[in-house]
């Protein structure tokens, strides 16, 4: 694939250890919202036009939209421009991972990629692009890159000098404050059968509380709260998660509880990290897999390759409709090609490589990461022997109530079963509320117990 950006040695080190790191200076930063974004993207199109200029996304939400529906297509009038299949390949194959590929090799007859004119549709609030400009000359990684001080609410990085910098971006990328969800996973079976789990979910952003500053995140070093609650099947129902994620990490890593339903007893969680297998997954995902990277980023070197152009999931708002029904989505072997809008976009490509004696079932990921949002729109992963072992991708679209560039779905693809993990349908259900009032209180053990004996 061609690279876009030519980075110097500095850059292209993978940064594991405790090396000092340059901040951004006054006149790097002065590009944000004039040459670059105000996330740090190219402003401009792409030689040839096919990506278009940015020109602040989505700025407001389409008529008759009221908050709580399902976000109409604001795109609903694009066609598709052209569909690769594994006839045609050969003729394309530099837009593509090599996860892409290999989902062509297994599924020859079904698996296609229809590709749409690219919508910059990402955008964040005024005062989330304020906070970024300001992080881009103060935020600095803790000794070890485990860790982020001297930034608050906005992308800690935009102007990134190594891989570290880049996973952190989409760490710490604006979703949203306060936040509760309504979602739904499912494992299908190789014949397309399928249990659907239902999760209710809440999510506290500290770092993104709009009066947040770099002092009282020091403080209080808690990056995010979160707590999920199985609510079906029923033999599951109750079982239940509690997170604080903090923000540095070498100082205190995560805290996790968990319920569980048998005992009746709220129990510390350490284990809930790295390669653990994730709740209810069938074994098809790892902890840190949850919104497509999470967590501690301590096991690994990172890489910041470089840019390049690439077919990524965007404006998934078809698949993402209240008038599609979960089985229309999970067919077998992938999900419905025919629901999934693919997009020309720059994105940054960051490769995480295990240190030496650590522990984790992936030796190696690739992240490409949509220069826009910061969000991590594909994934791949090779096991101990350097091969292809799973291949992940975030369907996003811009929540344009907030506004912010989120996923509407993720579809973790295991490639030795030959199965896949869908997590976040919600076509059938209520839409997330960016309006939740909570607070501190929601997210302690107590909170956790009270819900999983609801």
């Amino acid at each position: 694939m061609k690279k876009l950006a030519i980075l110097s040695a500095a850059v292209m080190f993978a940064l594991g250890g405790g090396a000092a790191v340059a901040k951004v200076s006054e006149a790097e930063a002065a590009k944000l919202g004039t040459s670059l974004t105000p996330m740090g993207g190219e402003m401009a199109a792409n030689a040839d036009g096919s990506i278009p200029a940015w020109n602040g996304g989505i700025t407001a939400a389409p008529a008759g939209y009221q908050k709580g529906d399902h976000h109409p297509d604001p795109y609903s009038a694009d066609k598709i421009e052209y569909t690769v299949t594994k006839a045609n390949l050969e003729q394309y194959k530099s837009l593509l991972t090599p996860g892409q590929i290999k989902l062509f090799e297994l599924y020859p007859d079904t698996f296609k990629m229809n590709v749409y004119k690219t919508q910059r549709s990402a955008s964040a609030p005024q005062w989330v692009y304020d906070a970024t400009k300001a992080n881009a000359t103060r935020a600095e990684l803790v000794q070890g890159g485990n860790g982020v001080l001297g930034a608050a609410v906005g992308i800690p990085f935009p102007i990134p000098q190594n891989g570290l910098e880049a996973i952190w971006n989409h760490i710490l990328r604006f979703r949203g404050v306060d936040i509760e969800t309504q979602r739904n996973q499912a494992a299908p079976a190789k014949g397309g059968g399928y249990t659907l789990v239902e999760l209710s979910e809440q999510l506290r952003f500290e770092y993104s509380q709009p009066d947040m500053t770099p002092e009282k995140l020091k403080e209080a070093n808690t990056l995010a709260l979160f707590k999920q609650v199985v609510t079906q099947p029923a033999r599951l129902a109750g079982t239940a998660l509690l997170v604080k994620e903090t923000l540095d990490q070498e100082a205190l890593p995560r805290q996790a509880w968990t319920y569980n339903t048998g005992q009746r007893r709220v129990r510390k969680a350490p284990n809930v990290a790295f390669d653990t297998p994730g709740t209810v997954s069938d074994g098809l995902r790892t902890t840190d897999d949850y919104d497509m990277f999470n967590g501690s980023p301590s096991r690994y070197n990172w890489e910041l390759v470089g840019k390049k152009e690439i077919l990524i999931p965007y404006n998934d708002y078809k698949l993402h409709s209240d008038k599609v029904k979960y089985d229309q989505i999970l067919t077998p072997g992938h999900i419905n090609p025919d629901l999934v809008r693919w997009e020309k976009h720059r994105v940054w490509e960051v490769k995480a490589t295990l240190k030496d004696g650590m522990r984790h079932i992936y030796k190696t990921r690739v992240f490409f990461l949509d220069e826009d949002s910061w969000q991590v729109s594909a994934t791949d992963m090779y096991d101990n022997r350097d091969e292809l072992y799973r291949v992940a991708f975030a369907h996003g679209l811009n929540y344009y109530e907030v506004p912010a560039h989120w996923s509407t779905l993720e579809v973790f693809h295991d490639l030795q079963s030959r199965r896949y993990l869908a997590i976040g349908l919600d076509n059938e259900g209520s839409m997330y509320d960016f309006d939740a009032k909570l607070s501190a209180s929601d997210f302690t053990p107590d909170a956790l117990r009270r819900e999983g004996v609801r």
